[in-house]
């Protein structure tokens, strides 16, 4: 089997799984994902924390992101620019609209200032303990992740529920590692042995 064949296996199982989340797990783990986000961006010392509008299922970080621009820190979503290329992050509130962007996404007005995170609440399809993440199969966040890095410090937090933790992620060279997964039982960090 092709590494994106086993990919696209691996992602399909974690992505159905993750759908037979019960809602009340999933309002708990927004919840905690508030309270204990901000304690990450305080730990991290970030001043400014990117995350992404929740869709398909995804965790729900909404609230997240309302604690961050509560607690002074500029938190940030990403707005896709081109295929193959990495995402540009603007500055949001929870007073800003958000546009419709490709795949299903919701974007930041391009009016908006672009902003480079420190800190970054990654979505996932599926991860293992190593830090290893399988997403949608575009690899923007991979991208993205290289680019931020090249330029400055950014610690990678993979958000996603228990049930879609995998024994091993296949890697590719051009595969970035997520610092830590927060999922709604624990907080793993990938570079603990």
């Amino acid at each position: 089997m092709t590494l994106k064949l086993e990919k696209a296996a691996l992602r399909k199982a974690a992505l159905a799984r993750r759908a037979d989340v019960p809602v009340p797990a999933r309002e708990a783990f927004a919840e905690r994902l508030a309270l204990e986000g901000v304690a990450i961006a305080r730990r991290a010392r970030a001043r400014c924390a990117g995350a992404y509008w929740p869709m398909r299922g995804e965790a729900d970080v909404t609230w997240l992101l309302h604690a961050l621009a509560y607690h002074e820190f500029s938190a940030a979503l990403p707005c896709v620019t081109g295929r193959g290329e990495p995402l540009i992050f603007r500055r949001w509130t929870p007073r800003d609209d958000l546009a419709p962007g490709p795949f299903g996404t919701r974007e930041p007005s391009r009016r908006l200032p672009e902003v480079l995170p420190d800190l970054l609440f990654v979505p996932l399809a599926a991860f293992d303990r190593r830090g290893n993440r399988i997403g949608y199969g575009a690899g923007y966040y991979d991208l993205t992740l290289a680019a931020l890095r090249r330029m400055k410090p950014v610690t990678a937090v993979g958000v996603g529920f228990a049930v879609q933790e995998i024994a091993e992620a296949p890697a590719e060279p051009h595969d970035q590692r997520l610092d830590f997964v927060m999922t709604e039982t624990e907080w793993i960090d990938c570079g603990a042995d």
